[in-house]
């Protein structure tokens, strides 16, 4: 916020660009778009340096159908394993700290954000994806 009070200039153009993208712009062009509005401090659909680590941890001489296939399977284990979360005694909400012992209350915006990279690294559609783990989910 004070970076846009003092350099509206700059921010103007950045919002302008991250407003811009669609989810058939293509997707280097989104990366290089959500890195310049990260690095100006704005929120971005998807975490650019989370997909650049994902991107570079692949497995060396596996081919992207099974890293891809991995990606799914990690969506069906958490989905599978929510339920367990929550029945955990750990999972009560605790006034003292204004939130969960065990932090389940970020659990949403970390499945959202792991993701959202992980389906950007293999250039698929992450609305589907969260789509189909909610069909899972319930």
């Amino acid at each position: 916020q004070v970076f846009s009070h003092h350099c509206p200039f700059l921010m103007g153009p950045i919002e302008c660009l991250s407003d811009a993208v669609t989810p058939d712009t293509d997707i280097q062009v989104t990366l290089s778009i959500f890195e310049l509005a990260s690095a100006a401090g704005i929120s971005c659909e998807v975490d650019p340096a989370l997909v650049n680590v994902l991107a570079g941890s692949k497995t060396d001489g596996s081919a992207p159908e099974e890293d891809y296939k991995v990606a799914c399977l990690l969506l069906v284990f958490v989905a599978v394993s929510l339920p367990l979360l929550a029945s955990d005694p750990a999972s009560l909400y605790n006034t003292q700290l204004d939130g969960y012992n065990n932090n389940i209350h970020c659990l949403a915006k970390a499945i959202i954000q792991v993701s959202a990279a992980l389906f950007t690294v293999h250039n698929k559609n992450i609305e589907t994806h969260l789509k189909e783990f909610l069909l899972v989910r319930g």
